[in-house]
């Protein structure tokens, strides 16, 4: 694998050697056509930006880690090379993402009279101070359609118990489903958090969260965090006054001895206390946001997105590079860029607005995006016609069975049926690109919809589409290096990405949104 001797030296020799493509109108072009500007999306490019940001010089761009201060250097270096403007009115290319790392907390939980030691029989992660003498039940915690958990109970201010699961028909089925089919309600990987955030919003001060079942992956992952004096990164404005305490059957039923059984919701009388203290460590990110303005409706704005980040150096000192996940996408976004550059010195700019927006801490939990998203967007999000994500485009699936030019599609029909109609004829028009929609569907196991940067934007009602090439044995692994990317592919898939951009950039009207998001 290419290392640099000094990371200035590969900044300027990259930018030198794009600088100058950039500057090299197309040979032969008509006005609106797209092609020519393409074209200039080639692998030799896409190649020369990967073997130098997916490089050990890196350090596998850990968020808030050196390595990842350097790969935003190498973009910012990137677009100022090429006059691509700062997305930000101060003209700073960086959005500073303020997080947080939650260090294991210590303390204890008293239950009438009994101390549970935090990280045996009780998990939290977050400090937790106070006495209660009540706290109230409600069942499985679920709210959907005219089923409520919550039905004759107030919790405002209160610390809700809640069990993990969701209620059942006599049949055996879900209720909530109506099938054999568990709902997000009890699912591990959602249920807690939907439950959770139910909770707040009716007014919690906290939930205590009994998971017998999944007990021991908290604790397995509490110990984990301690023995390796490490934490869970977040944005530090999610830190709240918002408890939750995960607990195993024995401290549930030391407050509620039938909870196993018992169905509805109720004050449980008992004599609580949270002794339990925190000391966080702050950091900060960045995300990198450029844009092309738009010539005739510049208030209205397309996002092209990846993330910039990785998962850093292993225990063992190997560096995991990233080189698909999501250096493909990182690279891709510099070359669309600069198509959609040289189209705007060529007087064919796009009519609307294009920002290209690298974030952060997607590794962490798609901290990034969803600090622009939530806190503090760059651009109205209001104005924000669609975002087209991109991550993971350089690799083939091994499990695909079909032919090498493939790329799954994940999204685009959910908000707009327009987009998804015109993703599909622009395709057809320009690279005929075998499109998998596998992962799109709703009772995809893998839920890729909601596990990339896109999400954020969606939840927001702006329709999405995320590229992706699917998972292969390299994926967050230091095997997953630049060496091993198929750069005719990813050249092909990132030109259709520009395509689709292009398109949406120069309709006549803007998409129609006609679904609501989920």
């Amino acid at each position: 694998m290419k290392k640099l001797s000094l990371l200035a030296l590969g900044l300027v020799m990259a930018c030198n050697s794009t600088q100058k493509t950039a500057s090299e109108a197309p040979k032969t072009m008509k006005a609106g056509d797209p092609v020519p500007f393409a074209e200039t999306i080639t692998q030799d490019d896409l190649k020369e930006h990967l073997y130098t940001y997916a490089s050990d010089e890196f350090e596998g761009r850990e968020t808030g880690k050196p390595g990842q201060k350097k790969a935003v250097e190498y973009l910012k270096a990137f677009y100022e090379s090429q006059g691509i403007a700062a997305a930000q009115g101060n003209g700073d290319y960086f959005q500073e993402v303020p997080l947080e790392v939650s260090k294991v907390p210590e303390g204890n939980v008293t239950i009438n009279g009994t101390s549970f030691p935090l990280g045996e029989d009780v998990i939290t992660f977050s400090s937790a101070q106070g006495t209660y003498n009540n706290v109230i039940y409600v069942g499985y915690g679920v709210e959907e359609g005219d089923y409520s958990d919550y039905n004759g109970v107030d919790v405002s201010g209160k610390l809700v118990l809640i069990k993990a699961g969701e209620p059942m028909n006599a049949d055996g089925t879900y209720l909530i489903s109506g099938t054999s089919e568990k709902s997000a309600w009890g699912n591990m990987s959602e249920g807690m958090g939907k439950k959770s955030e139910l909770a707040v919003e009716k007014g919690a001060k906290g939930v205590l969260y009994m998971d017998e079942q999944n007990f021991a992956r908290y604790k397995g992952y509490f110990n984990y965090m301690k023995n390796n004096d490490s934490g869970r990164m977040e944005l530090a404005a999610d830190h709240n006054d918002n408890m939750l305490f995960v607990l195993d059957e024995k401290a549930a039923k030391a407050i509620k001895s039938d909870i196993a059984d018992a169905t509805k919701a109720s004050s449980v009388p008992v004599n609580l206390g949270l002794n339990v203290t925190s000391g966080n460590e702050k950091l900060s990110s960045e995300n990198v946001a450029a844009i092309i303005r738009g010539s005739e409706k510049p208030d209205e704005y397309v996002i092209i997105s990846s993330h910039l980040d990785h998962i850093g150096i292993t225990g063992n000192g190997e560096i995991n590079n990233g080189a698909d996940d999501d250096g493909s996408g990182t690279v891709s976004l510099l070359e669309i860029a600069q198509a959609f550059k040289k189209a705007a010195d060529a007087g064919e700019g796009p009519k609307r607005s294009v920002v290209f927006l690298h974030v952060t801490g997607e590794e962490k939990g798609l901290l990034g995006s969803r600090y622009y998203t939530d806190i503090d967007p760059i651009v109205p999000l209001s104005e924000t016609v669609v975002d087209l994500n991109i991550d993971m485009i350089g690799r083939i699936d091994p499990n695909y069975k079909g032919a090498r030019n493939y790329l799954y599609l994940i999204g685009p029909d959910k908000l707009s049926t327009e987009l998804h109609n015109l993703s599909e004829a622009i395709n057809k028009k320009y690279t005929n690109i075998e499109f998998d929609y596998t992962y799109n569907d709703e009772n995809d196991p893998n839920r890729f919809y909601y596990r990339s940067d896109h999400y954020n934007f969606a939840k927001n009602n702006i329709p999405i589409i995320f590229y992706f090439n699917g998972t292969h044995a390299d994926y967050h692994r230091p095997s997953d290096t630049p060496d091993k990317i198929n750069y005719d592919l990813m050249e092909n898939r990132a030109r259709l990405i520009f395509y689709t951009a292009w398109e949406i950039a120069n309709l006549d009207h803007r998409l129609v949104v006609d679904k609501a998001s989920k």
